[in-house]
């Protein structure tokens, strides 16, 4: 093993890692045991979808209720993420730390209250509109909108709740209106850059600036369409760093795979599902999903290995591995579980 190899071995060892977006099969079948890939390749933290705008609402409660039960009967393997200290624990306790994420505002019903619902079922990020216009946001596939006051009651109660306020997936107008609301840090928890890869789901320079002026996050994306590899490669995901890095420094920049774990035969879809709406096609890929390669959590690290031969220093290599998504956590979520009262004993 190289010097470079083992220096970035006992860094990624050492790090937190944090992948802000992973997708399983919305199956409440679905086997959460497959994360093992993500723990055994150094990922501390996990945040795991659970639903979109296109998923029925009873879909998306019995994939949540499913996966808190598995958590709760695995503590061996994971640890249920309250506050930011469980991810700090789980890598104490060598496990992976899991919380949940909701795409696009339709499934709270118009209600603004729902937001704390979820969040106390452990969804700890969210956004407003799944690439579709919706009655709250814009969606990036569709006409560019402003948030509707609805959407402004929806924002505050996210902030209100301490869940992140995601913008992934977001149109343009919407995203840019909600940090002009000035109400705490932005993420984009799976983006890229737009200017490195033209497409709508990728993010412009003043989006990706103004996240950065929340003090908020920008995680790059392994998704091959949104990278200029569309195999996935991991230097195209350091590119994307790189670029980021460059404008807006690494405090600002963390990662968010996206990687989708194979459907296990089980059939997710909602019925009279149209692909081609929810994920319009782009030439060199097929209908939706079709023909879209994904970094794998085993490419994790290879980006710290990555990131180390182009010079990063090692204290920022761990803040976009993860310290500056748990420093987002520390300052942003709030705990729905009592709290041990802090020790006042000297120490020994």
């Amino acid at each position: 093993m190289s010097d470079l190899a083992e220096r970035a071995r006992r860094l990624h060892a050492r790090a937190i890692v944090w992948d802000a977006h992973v997708c399983l099969p919305l199956h409440p079948d679905a086997d959460l045991g497959v994360l093992r890939r993500h723990l055994a390749a150094g990922a501390t933290f996990v945040s795991v979808n659970v639903g979109m705008d296109l998923n029925p609402l009873p879909q998306i409660l019995t994939v949540l209720a499913s996966f808190r039960a598995q958590l709760r009967a695995r503590p061996d393997l994971f640890v249920p993420v309250d506050t930011a200290e469980d991810v700090v624990r789980a890598k104490a306790q060598g496990k992976l730390a899991v919380a949940f994420d909701l795409e696009g505002a339709i499934p709270l019903c118009g209600r603004p209250e729902m937001v704390r619902l979820f969040y106390d079922l452990g969804v700890r990020q969210m956004h407003l509109a799944y690439n579709r216009n919706n009655a709250v946001a814009g969606g990036c596939y569709d006409e560019d909108v402003p948030l509707s006051p609805l959407g402004r009651e929806i924002v505050k109660a996210i902030y209100a709740a301490g869940m992140f306020m995601d913008v992934s997936h977001t149109g343009h107008r919407s995203s840019l209106e909600i940090m002009d609301m000035g109400l705490g840090p932005v993420i984009f928890s799976h983006a890229n850059p737009r200017a490195l890869k033209d497409d709508k789901r990728n993010a412009t320079l003043e989006q990706i600036r103004a996240c950065a002026a929340t003090g908020g996050v920008i995680c790059v994306n392994g998704v091959g369409r949104f990278l200029t590899d569309p195999r996935a490669g991991t230097p195209a995901i350091l590119d994307a760093v790189d670029w980021l890095v460059e404008r807006v420094g690494p405090a600002h920049v963390g990662l968010g795979l996206d990687y989708s774990y194979p459907t296990q035969g089980l059939d997710d879809s909602p019925p009279d599902l149209d692909r081609d709406y929810w994920w319009p096609r782009r030439e060199g890929y097929g209908s939706g999903l079709t023909g879209i390669r994904i970094a794998a959590p085993e490419q994790l690290p290879e980006i710290t290995e990555g990131l180390l031969a182009r010079g990063y220093a090692e204290d920022d290599v761990r803040r976009i591995l993860g310290e500056n998504m748990l420093a987002l956590a520390r300052a942003t979520w709030k705990p729905t579980r009592p709290q041990p009262p802090a020790s006042n004993a000297p120490a020994s």
